[in-house]
């Protein structure tokens, strides 16, 4: 990989001072929104902008002190980016919320009013793009994607600004991606499209990348569930094959799963030996504080982020001790 200079200056702006990214997400929307709903027991359309902006403040606020950075949106965050502490990175993210559902392949989209130069301006230093990908999928909906990224990555390479490419992984056929059935596959899901988002022509710079498998269908995890996908010993070979195929830093996302299995997901990831960069954490760290926030309000949930919350992002931050420098997957020799 070569790297600007300006694309160096943000990559550190991000990472803690030995090269890993241990950074907070809290880039949710339409979830969020349905979450709190849910949990106040109203209609999703009852959460208001400023209640989302609300929550997001609370979590940027309490969990920034402990986050090498933080993923927030265009949409309902920008009024809260004073609220990050001193020397925390930003990501903003520059895909809508969800994907199209009028059409197969869960096609993605951008904010209509957002660019990466509109991303820069507002002082991010690095632009989030999710996709939902499968190697397995129709190959004219994939070629749409590769189109989509390579697009991405030449708006941010003019910029130099970082480029994190998600992917998040799903059965083309509509099989439940937590279940057994989808766990299979997951490793070949998972490695393919970091094989195929390692190419040049995309220019990510970082890989934001979903564990091989699912900790609770791996016999003896510390989060098995009774059902067995694989083994340790295979779990950990996947672990170690998604990791060779990346020619670019890659970190973990959580996923949306509980903070044990983020964290056992994590410590398999060290026992295999991976080099994976860091990782990029939202709900496992503050979900739990949802229910809290929507009975309670804000200030009972800043308390719940003090303790708990602070807890979590611990706990994930020391399942890390493993990660290595994103400049060592780069092979950029002096990191500026």
């Amino acid at each position: 990989m070569q790297l600007s200079n300006g694309k160096l200056r943000h990559m550190n702006a991000l990472s803690n001072k030995e090269g890993i990214i241990a950074a907070a997400a809290m880039d949710q929307r339409g979830s969020l929104q349905n979450s709190i709903a849910a949990a106040k027991g109203v209609d999703p359309k009852a959460v208001t902008p400023e209640m989302m902006a609300e929550f997001k403040g609370a979590v940027v606020k309490v969990l920034t002190p402990h986050a090498s950075a933080i993923l927030l949106d265009p949409e309902y965050s920008l009024g809260v980016l004073d609220k990050r502490a001193p020397n925390t990175g930003l990501l903003l993210a520059y895909e809508a919320t969800g994907y199209d559902n009028t059409q197969p392949g869960r096609l993605p989209d951008l904010l209509p009013h957002v660019s990466v130069k509109r991303i820069v301006d507002w002082g991010a230093d690095a632009v989030k793009i999710l996709i939902y990908y499968s190697p397995f999928d129709d190959p004219n909906v994939n070629d749409i994607k590769h189109a989509f990224i390579e697009r991405i990555g030449a708006e941010c390479e003019s910029y130099e600004i970082p480029f994190f490419l998600e992917f998040v992984g799903y059965d083309p056929k509509g099989g439940d991606e937590k279940g057994f059935e989808f766990a299979k596959s997951k490793p070949q899901v998972v490695i393919g499209s970091m094989r195929e988002y390692s190419k040049p022509q995309y220019k990510v710079d970082v890989l934001k990348v979903e564990v091989p498998v699912n900790a609770n269908f791996v016999e003896g995890s510390s989060v098995y569930k009774g059902q067995k996908a694989y083994t340790r010993e295979e779990a950990l070979k996947y672990f170690r094959q998604a990791a060779e195929v990346a020619t670019r830093p890659f970190i973990y996302l959580s996923a949306g799963v509980s903070n044990a299995q983020f964290v056992e997901s994590l410590n398999m990831a060290t026992e295999a030996g991976t080099d994976y960069s860091g990782v990029l954490c939202g709900r496992a760290t503050w979900k739990e504080g949802i229910p809290i926030y929507a009975t309670k309000g804000v200030k009972a949930l800043e308390e719940w982020l003090s303790t708990e919350g602070v807890k979590n992002i611990n706990a994930v931050n020391a399942a890390t001790k493993s990660a290595k420098p994103w400049w060592v997957k780069a092979g950029v020799a002096v990191h500026a």
